[in-house]
């Protein structure tokens, strides 16, 4: 069934070209005059990768650092050993041990963005790697979440460290920001994305590789870059 929009979306959107490709600049731009809510809405980037994340070589997995965060508080939890508990909550857990922590997940919280764990510790989440793992929050070495160093990842995350993901059909989605944010600290942001996602790019991917890039506000209309223009600037 086709989503229907109410009439100010359809008001906004009126003021994006179809079919036209945009600037960074340009898009950007107009992301801050067809956001349709009131509320301080975060902005999104989306793409369509020339790839088969069932290849294993082809199935990305990143991290990159937003130089303005998303504007969004991230929570981060710790698995970690007693000796670490207290070092990681100063860095900014909401919640650090592995057995208390493991309990109350098996009791059904999970309030928390990102999971961090040294590796002696990945041993002990057994029970609870369906849970979490269904929910993209297993902690992976792939993504720097499976450290000794916990109190500089955790700081790492909470100041604009995220990941970077394809799924199953080789759509990659990512907060990059809110509105209010000015117009270069979201290009700053964008940018810091699309080169992760350049730099990431398989030795067996043939072809376009960014076959799609558009961006929106979280219930605004979508936005279609020019992909060249965008991988240029992304490069700078």
């Amino acid at each position: 069934m086709k989503k229907k929009h109410g009439k100010k979306y359809l008001e906004l959107a009126k003021q994006i070209e179809a079919g036209k490709q945009y600037s960074m600049d340009e898009a950007i731009a107009l992301l801050k005059k067809t956001n349709p809510t009131k509320f301080d809405a975060s902005v999104e980037v989306h793409f369509y990768l020339g790839v088969d994340p069932k290849q294993a070589d082809q199935n990305i997995r990143t991290t990159v650092a937003l130089p303005h965060g998303t504007g969004k508080e991230v929570r981060v939890v710790a698995f970690v050993g007693e000796e670490k508990i207290k070092e990681a909550k100063a860095a900014g857990a909401v919640e650090a041990g592995t057995e208390v922590l493991i309990e109350k997940i098996e009791g059904g919280w999970l309030e928390f963005d990102v999971a961090v764990a040294t590796p002696d510790q990945m041993k002990n989440l057994g029970k609870i790697a369906k849970t979490i793992g269904q929910k993209g929050l297993m902690p992976n070495p792939k993504t720097g979440t499976v450290t000794m160093d916990v109190a500089k990842t955790i700081a790492e995350i909470k100041k604009g460290k995220v990941e970077v993901r394809v799924d199953k059909l080789s759509n990659l989605h990512n907060v990059f920001g809110k509105v209010s944010f000015d117009e270069a600290k979201l290009k700053d942001n964008l940018k810091a994305i699309v080169k992760a996602v350049l730099d990431s790019k398989p030795a067996s991917s043939k072809g376009s590789y960014i076959k799609s890039l558009n961006v929106t506000t979280t219930m605004g209309p979508g936005i279609s870059l020019e992909v060249n223009a965008a991988t240029v600037e992304a490069k700078k």
